[in-house]
């Protein structure tokens, strides 16, 4: 495995192309769960464990059952169903083990089985791992890191987010900015400052 590609992948995911504040997907529970730290880390932690997991299993459905196949066509159904799996099994293990913590997500964890920066990150890598024949297990671990440093970028993005709206909560806010609209003004400030990365060249 290429050390500088993963390195260059690592960057990537977690600061030039962020699903959050450079692709724009997963912005429903990037809102909705950032208001508390506490929830952010559970959200993030959840997602980045969804986000590997479906990359592996995708890639794998990918590399030995859709190409050699040639039912590529099929990637979006066979991974949206790869995707809900996991999530149900999420949901269903923390609501068993954590009560307080599956009441504290609330509708925001089913919401990763919609969650476009999970579907987003198997396609990806579909397109770029698996676009030329050959070198299959080395596309399915690249396709791995891809996810999980996909998935700290988001987690990222829900912290820095997550910070900035506890100490919102203590300013003295406008009425009429209180909520999501000062929060839509926060993400894109932080969408700015992000687009400095995209300088970066591999």
């Amino acid at each position: 495995m290429d050390l500088a590609r993963v390195l260059s992948i690592a960057i990537s995911m977690v600061f030039v192309n962020n699903f959050i504040l450079s692709k724009f997907l997963g912005l429903c529970p990037f809102l909705g769960v950032s208001k508390h730290t506490k929830s952010a880390v559970s959200m993030g932690l959840a997602v980045i464990f969804v986000m590997v997991c479906s990359a592996l299993m995708t890639s794998l459905v990918y590399a030995y059952v859709l190409i050699p196949f040639h039912i590529e066509y099929l990637r979006t159904i066979a991974f949206i169903l790869i995707i809900a799996g996991f999530v149900q099994f999420i949901e269903m293990f923390i609501r068993k083990n954590s009560p307080p913590l599956y009441r504290a997500l609330g509708i925001y964890l089913p919401l990763i089985t919609t969650n476009c920066a999970v579907l987003g990150v198997t396609i990806l890598n579909a397109n770029t791992f698996f676009a030329s024949p050959g070198g299959l297990a080395a596309g399915i671990a690249y396709s791995v890191l891809q996810a999980l440093f996909a998935g700290v970028g988001f987690m990222v993005a829900l912290l820095l987010m997550s910070g900035i709206r506890e100490q919102l909560e203590l300013a003295s806010v406008p009425r009429a900015m209180k909520g999501l609209p000062i929060a839509f003004v926060v993400a894109s400030l932080m969408s700015l400052a992000f687009m400095a990365f995209s300088g970066f060249r591999f």
